[in-house]
């Protein structure tokens, strides 16, 4: 007994309407933005001296405060942008 289903014909195949649209696509753009931007801000600069330890800027507030909340806040538009109901054309 053969239990495959035969192949539809191409004007059978129902084509699905997209997962995300533009406005989702936007914020998921707008929420990458904002996470490189943590990222990069995470990163800091570089010591005037390497052989010298600077705690100012290694532990400044850019890096350990700022940085942070951005990459928080970017995986908070993230979420929002996937979870979004696309609006419908009625």
């Amino acid at each position: 007994m053969n239990t495959k289903q035969p192949l539809k014909n191409k004007s059978q195949v129902q084509e699905l309407p997209p997962l995300f649209d533009k406005s989702n696509q936007r914020w998921m753009a707008v929420g990458a933005v904002i996470i490189a931007l943590g990222m990069f801000l995470m990163s800091g600069g570089k010591n005037a001296d390497p052989n010298v330890f600077d705690p100012h800027v290694t532990y400044s507030f850019a890096r350990v405060t700022v940085a942070p909340i951005l990459v928080l806040l970017g995986l908070m538009v993230e979420i929002y942008a996937i979870f979004k109901n696309p609006k419908t054309a009625e």
